[in-house]
């Protein structure tokens, strides 16, 4: 009984500790727009099994760029992305968030970014181009415009290796 108790009052506290959204809305993380972008930028860097540090700093500069943050809210946006990625299930977790918040020139340019995460390391992988291709189907981008975009990415890479399978 004791042990019940115990565990019940640890859930309790935890359950105090998680931080409400302004207003008293619950609210997952990746719900936010900013934290989908961050997710599934980390999810294509670690598709290919090879974390790299210039595919690291790629995707930090690419949110500091896009978002204009740096320093402690820079970090937190990426922390927030990894766990976002590591809890999810799918993509769709994800895509449909941006499909809520991006029209369809932001969601071709997302891609675009997702190319450049890609060709940091100058490699393009088969597991990181599937990735790209499930989610630019899941955001509506089409066939070609994912393709100029891998193509662009690749000439802007020096030195790029890999085939794609489109």
């Amino acid at each position: 009984m004791k042990d019940q108790q115990s565990m019940l009052e640890r859930m309790l506290a935890f359950l105090k500790d998680i931080p409400r959204p302004a207003g008293g809305a619950r609210q997952k993380p990746h719900d936010d727009p900013r934290v989908a972008v961050a997710a599934l930028m980390y999810h294509v860097m670690d598709a290919d099994g090879v974390r790299q540090d210039v595919e690291w700093d790629r995707i930090k500069q690419l949110l500091s760029e896009t978002y204009g943050i740096t320093g402690r809210e820079l970090d937190e946006l990426v922390q927030a992305g990894e766990a976002a990625d590591r809890e999810a299930i799918d993509l769709y977790a994800f895509t449909s968030v941006l499909m809520r918040h991006l029209d369809e020139k932001a969601r071709i340019d997302f891609i675009r970014l997702m190319w450049d995460v890609v060709y940091a390391d100058g490699e393009l992988h088969e597991l990181e181009d599937n990735t790209l291709w499930r989610v630019s189907e899941l955001l509506g981008v089409d066939t070609r415009e994912r393709v100029l975009a891998r193509q662009q990415a690749a000439r802007r890479a020096l030195g790029s290796k890999g085939e794609a399978d489109d």
